[in-house]
């Protein structure tokens, strides 16, 4: 996590109503960029306050959002909502009702809505600088992590209102608040309640660049972010939406979770699919209900909306004469990038000792925490005993060695094209050869061995030497077309959210052939080497941190290579996060304390260079 400046809260502007109040308020999540919102509170607030954060999601104008006569008409006649300004202002409403309950309620904007104008737009095409850049994916800053950080900020605030009970800290919003809600519950253990609504499901998973980023949703869904609340009391709510199998698709999951957490009372849903994408009264209710439960506040039920008065955007907004607006170089571009130096400022400050360890403590320390960075970024550990087969296709028995091609299985999951060349005097030692040429580096189209793969046999290795994955590929594989490209659905998250990067899929491969090396039932091993050259030094270099445990000793020629140095997002190596943790020389020192043999980074001969170091 980064640092919590302080947050310089501003609370200004009381409108009194007769049971409850609301104040307008804005403070710093990071230095020079604003949270800003409006706190209900309960005319005579007990002395100690269950308090709920609110994130609003993506009605029109959000906080200020005002319902149309029609709209009105139409949520009143079908039952949606029991009065007019409730269907005015659900989003009021809500505040409201949970103030006469007896809580404090910070409702905040998101970027770009109400108040929050520091960012006038955040669904813009990728951009050369800011949060749409090949920069801000290198290192993980943008829409979502802001608008999730101004989330953990918002609860700083909200739990230091005085009488605020850190024991009932509760948060609810819909659509892409249900977004925020869920991550923020998932991330921060403050939340002792959570109640996303209209977002948990199987289907469609948030459309907006503030509700998705890099790794996110690789190999999971709403479900599984929505079940990091557990055993902490959760609450949903479907529409006719793309949440309407909630019931039978997704839910049937959580209540199995929190049966196995001894907690099944503490998981709730309403599905009420007759109406559309909403969070209306009857949704209200189910929420007031289940606060009522977990909070402990003894109202009897349903707990029911009253009429309210409703208030104008003029009462609402936390800018004024007095309060002025943030303008100049706190708008737009210009603190966009900002706001994104700063990030990269703490993740730096952070980095800088850890990848600087010298002590085994230190070592622990930067493995603990940048170690398991890179683990993220790859999306797989070394696998365990059993997880691993081989299938032979060809063996050709070949004077002094046989040359063997088959496929190296994970699981039921994947397969790795592999050649093996094994030599028939075997000095019990295995090498994984890692080469962007694949195969070809060793044994030629035709058949003939290469130098290198002669050279390594008269040393008696023998030598794995896998396919790469998508072999030949000049970018990473996306279903943009140039015109999606240009428009903020041409986000690198959007991807690289739900897809490996090609990078992680082939050191996924490599540690694939490493466990299947290291429990060959036939063939045991003294030692395990893994050699990366021809635009492998960086494959071989994240294989060998992740494979620490098995593997003896490593080569690695990187040809210079950094991944800071892409322009392209899309680039065959890229991997969002790699420059955050540390590049290339994070992951050389991760592969501590492996015997490891880094070549000068020079970018010719490198076959030989790697051969020369074998055995030293």
């Amino acid at each position: 996590m980064p640092e919590r400046p302080p947050l310089n809260a501003v609370i200004h502007g009381r409108i009194e109503r007769e049971d409850y109040t609301v104040d307008k308020v804005y403070f710093m999540s990071v230095p020079g960029h604003f949270v800003t919102g409006n706190l209900y509170l309960p005319k005579n607030p007990p002395a100690k306050m269950p308090v709920v954060l609110c994130p609003h999601g993506h009605w029109p104008d959000g906080r200020f959002m005002r319902a149309n006569d029609a709209t009105v008409a139409r949520e009143l006649a079908t039952g949606a909502e029991r009065w007019e300004n409730g269907a005015r202002s659900p989003l009021q409403a809500r505040c409201v009702q949970l103030a006469r309950m007896g809580c404090a309620v910070f409702f905040y904007d998101m970027l770009g809505y109400a108040d929050s104008i520091q960012f006038p737009e955040h669904r813009h095409g990728p951009q050369e600088e800011g949060f749409m850049s090949v920069d801000a994916e290198q290192n993980l800053y943008g829409y979502f992590p802001l608008q999730i950080w101004n989330g953990v900020r918002a609860l700083d605030f909200l739990l230091s209102v005085p009488g605020a009970d850190p024991a009932r800290v509760g948060c609810t919003g819909a659509s892409g608040g249900g977004t925020q809600t869920m991550v923020l519950a998932g991330i921060d253990s403050r939340i002792t309640a959570a109640f996303p609504c209209v977002m948990v499901s199987t289907a469609m998973q948030g459309g907006c660049t503030c509700e998705n980023s890099n790794h996110l949703r690789i190999n999971q869904g709403n479900i599984d972010i929505a079940a990091l609340t557990a055993p902490r009391p959760l609450g949903l709510t479907a529409a006719n939406d793309w949440t309407k199998e909630l019931e039978t698709k997704g839910f049937p999951d959580l209540k199995g979770l929190y049966q196995m957490t001894g907690s099944p009372g503490n998981v709730s849903a309403l599905f009420a699919t007759h109406f559309p994408h909403n969070y209306n009264h009857v949704a209200r209710t189910a929420m007031y209900g289940f606060f009522n439960k977990h909070f402990k506040l003894g109202l009897a039920e349903p707990v029911l909306e009253r009429d309210f008065v409703l208030c104008s955007q003029d009462e609402l907004s936390v800018w004024d004469a007095q309060h002025p607006a943030p303008a100049g170089d706190q708008v737009g571009k210009p603190h966009e990038v900002a706001v994104g130096r700063w990030f990269k400022e703490q993740t730096a400050n952070t980095l800088a000792p850890l990848l600087a360890a010298k002590t085994d403590e230190e070592r622990s320390k930067t493995d603990e925490v940048v170690g398991e960075a890179w683990r993220i970024l790859v999306g797989r550990t070394l696998p365990g005993k059993g997880e691993t087969s081989f299938d032979v296709g060809a063996k050709e028995e070949r004077g002094d060695h046989f040359l063997i091609r088959g496929q190296v299985h994970f699981k039921d999951t994947d397969h790795v094209d592999v050649t093996f060349l094994y030599p028939k005097n075997w000095n019990n030692k295995a090498l994984l050869w890692l080469s962007g040429k694949g195969p070809e580096s060793l044994v030629s189209a035709s058949g003939d061995l290469t130098g290198a793969g002669r050279k390594l046999l008269a040393e008696g290795y023998a030598v794995a030497c896998p396919v790469p994955y998508l072999a030949g590929a000049a970018r990473n594989p996306n279903v943009y077309g140039k015109r999606k490209l240009e428009t903020y659905e041409g986000y690198a998250g959007y991807h690289y959210g739900y897809n490996p990067s090609l990078f992680a899929e082939r050191v996924r491969d490599a540690l694939t052939v490493i466990a299947m090396i290291r429990d060959h039932d036939k063939y045991h091993t003294d030692q395990i080497l893994v050699a990366g050259l021809e635009g492998s030094g960086q494959v071989a270099a994240a294989a060998v941190a992740q494979a620490k445990s098995v593997v003896a000793q490593g080569v690695i020629a990187t040809g210079g290579f950094r991944f800071g140095s892409l322009k392209d997002v899309w680039d065959v190596n890229f991997v969002p996060g790699a420059v955050k943790y540390g590049d290339v020389p994070a992951l050389l020192a991760l592969c501590a304390p492996v015997s490891l043999k880094v070549l000068d980074e020079a970018k010719p001969g490198e076959v030989e260079f790697v051969l020369g170091s074998l055995g030293q």
